[in-house]
């Protein structure tokens, strides 16, 4: 069995053709998507995280919100840039959603990816150190991130506090038990799989990777997950790693699938440039449910993965992308043997 779940990127346009026109909308929309989703047995929602740009950003109220309106879907994201973030801060935030939703966090954390603005991190206060890149900020701070969920005491208490302290060194409060082992990478590489592996992560695999073979993306994608795997064994860790890979996938069911999803022009893997890097995107599929199965049933990727997250196309509203969500789980999931 697979896990299947949805991302949403969380775009916002003010359109009369999006149903999300307002930021309020999105979020709004985002929160009864999952509830949706619940309801159809999907497994995860999951959130992509941008700055200076009309999509989803602060990820934690959006998280909580979700966990006080289900009950067993899983909630997360993919992925918090941690360029942008301070590490403490963020413990006490994701540790707090994660209570309120009983433990369901899957959090996805990255380097991040090319952004609106030059350098956003600086307005956020982030600076490289000396000799390090952008990419390097992201690292520290995820390391850092990755001890302090560890709930291990670090700070040398007040002798005369306004409250009386447990023994020892304090920690950060709350820290939820058990989170640091929902924690994953976005890995656009095949090092920074293998680093993710050393470091303890889950592994996020998205629907672009830099082209180090030329061989066609979910080859790629495969091999980068097998690495990550024997990286992970190797490292000693002893829990089972997971590990995602993201598809846009959509079953042509009735009119409206055809006339939005009808004429794909994604139907092949593409390659582009990205911080200077060339890249291998992966196809969009599109089909009528038998053939989708066929065409599914020789991705290696999601063959190696053990989780699936559909991108949505969260401006054509909620009904629709339930639909969409409803379609794979019940047309093509289960003839795959993934239900």
């Amino acid at each position: 069995m697979k896990k299947i779940g949805f991302l949403s990127f969380g775009h916002w346009t003010p359109s009369r053709d999006s149903q999300t026109r307002s930021a309020a909308d999105v979020l709004l929309q985002s929160i009864d998507l999952a509830v949706e989703a619940e309801r159809l047995g999907a497994d995860g929602a999951y959130f992509r995280v941008h700055h200076f740009a009309r999509q989803l950003s602060s990820p934690f109220p959006l998280l909580a919100a979700i966990g006080t309106r289900t009950k067993t879907i899983e909630i997360g994201t993919g992925v918090i840039d941690m360029r942008y973030e301070n590490p403490h801060y963020m413990v006490e935030d994701a540790s707090s959603a994660d209570l309120i939703s009983g433990g369901r966090l899957q959090l996805g954390i990255s380097r991040g990816s090319p952004e609106q603005v030059i350098d956003g991190w600086r307005h956020f206060g982030y600076s490289p150190a000396e000799g390090d890149d952008d990419a390097a900020i992201g690292r520290r701070h995820a390391e850092t991130f990755l001890e302090l969920l560890r709930g291990k005491g670090f700070a040398q208490p007040n002798p005369r506090p306004m409250f009386a302290n447990p023994p020892g060194l304090l920690r950060l409060e709350p820290t939820s038990e058990g989170l640091r082992d929902r924690i994953w990478w976005g890995a656009a590489s095949n090092a920074t799989a293998v680093w993710a592996a050393k470091m303890g992560m889950n592994l996020q695999s998205s629907t672009l990777k830099w082209d180090e073979t030329g061989e066609p993306f979910h080859v790629q994608q495969a091999k980068q997950i097998r690495l990550y795997r024997d990286a992970f064994k190797e490292a000693g860790h002893t829990r089972m790693p997971r590990v995602s890979v993201s598809r846009s996938i959509f079953a042509l069911t009735n009119d409206l699938d055809q006339a939005y999803f009808g004429r794909s022009r994604n139907e092949r893997d593409s390659v582009g440039v990205l911080d200077n890097i060339r890249a291998v995107f992966g196809r969009t599929y599109a089909a009528e449910p038998d053939l989708l199965v066929k065409q599914l049933n020789e991705d290696e990727a999601i063959a190696e993965a053990d989780t699936l997250l559909l991108t949505v196309p969260n401006q054509l509203g909620v009904e629709y992308n339930a639909h969409v969500i409803e379609a794979i789980l019940t047309q093509v999931a289960p003839a795959l043997g993934w239900r």
